[in-house]
This record gives structure tokens, C-alpha cells and sequence, in this order.
């Protein structure tokens, strides 16, 4: 499975650790940026061009990182088929992929640690949709609003 990952200079320090943590475990990792710390970027040119990978079927699954998660989450989820959330703890990590085919998880790099960071991820990419009749129904009105909007 390629995993995308990204973040602004609020998210750099996770980024680099989360990076490394997934690699071990045998993910392919496709890292958006930064590349460097920059206490000027902006999180949208970051998360951005993460999201439209997702769209676009680059990567399967996607981790946002800014300094809250906020943005990260915002910007993110104006993309296309991208289904973002600020994850804080590893239940919503797991049932969010389960239930509502989460796929971009968005981090606090000032406000989580390392190894919940750790604990989150891995919830989230070992994680499955069900496709049960019910969160199917769900996720076609969320598609539906998705298409239609203005």
C-alpha cells in the first residue's frame, strides 16, 4: 500500500519520525513535503498536493501533519474524494477508516507525541472499510453531496 504523507513547518519534526515508522513496516512512502523546515510555509501548499494524490489514486492512504491538525483537516477535505480528519486518539483512527472510508488522518505535531503518533497511524493503516450496506448508503450521500455541490 503507498501511503502519502505530508506537513508545514508545525507538523515537520512528526513528519520525519512518522516517516520512518512506516517505512520499518514495510509501507512505500510517498512524502509531499516539506523537505526541509521552513517556519514560513504555508500548510496548504503542503497538504494540497497530498489530497489531490489521494483523488487521484496515487496513494491509497494519507497522513496530514501541522501544528494542531486543524488545517491540515480544513484544507484537505476541500479536495475531491478526500475523507480528512483530526485524529487524537486511536479508536476514531481505526473506526474512521471502518464505517466512513477515512482516508487522510490529520496530526498535531505540536500536541501529540511520538508513540501515540505511532499508535493513531497504525490503527489507521491497518484499518479496512467494512462495506457494510449501511456505511455504503452513507458514503454514497456523502458522495452525492460532494458531486452536487455548487
Amino acid at each position: 500500500m503507498k501511503i502519502g504523507i505530508a506537513a508545514d513547518h508545525g507538523g515537520f519534526d512528526l513528519k520525519q519520525i512518522v516517516v520512518e515508522m512506516i517505512k520499518a513496516e514495510g509501507y512505500d512512502v510517498i512524502d509531499y513535503g516539506a523537505h526541509e523546515y521552513d517556519k514560513y510555509d504555508d500548510y496548504p501548499d503542503l497538504i494540497i498536493p497530498l489530497a489531490e494524490g489521494i483523488s487521484k489514486g496515487e496513494v491509497q492512504k494519507g497522513i496530514a501533519i501541522c501544528g494542531s491538525g486543524v488545517g491540515a483537516s480544513i484544507v484537505a477535505n476541500k479536495v475531491k474524494n478526500v475523507r480528512a480528519a483530526l485524529i487524537t486518539e486511536t479508536y476514531s483512527a481505526h473506526q474512521g477508516v471502518e464505517h466512513d472510508a477515512l482516508n487522510v488522518i490529520c496530526l498535531g505535531g505540536r500536541v501529540i507525541g511520538q508513540e501515540l503518533a505511532r499508535e493513531i497511524v497504525f490503527a489507521f493503516l491497518n484499518a479496512e472499510y467494512t462495506g457494510e450496506e449501511r456505511h455504503d448508503r452513507r458514503l454514497g450521500k456523502v458522495n452525492q453531496l460532494e458531486d452536487n455541490w455548487n
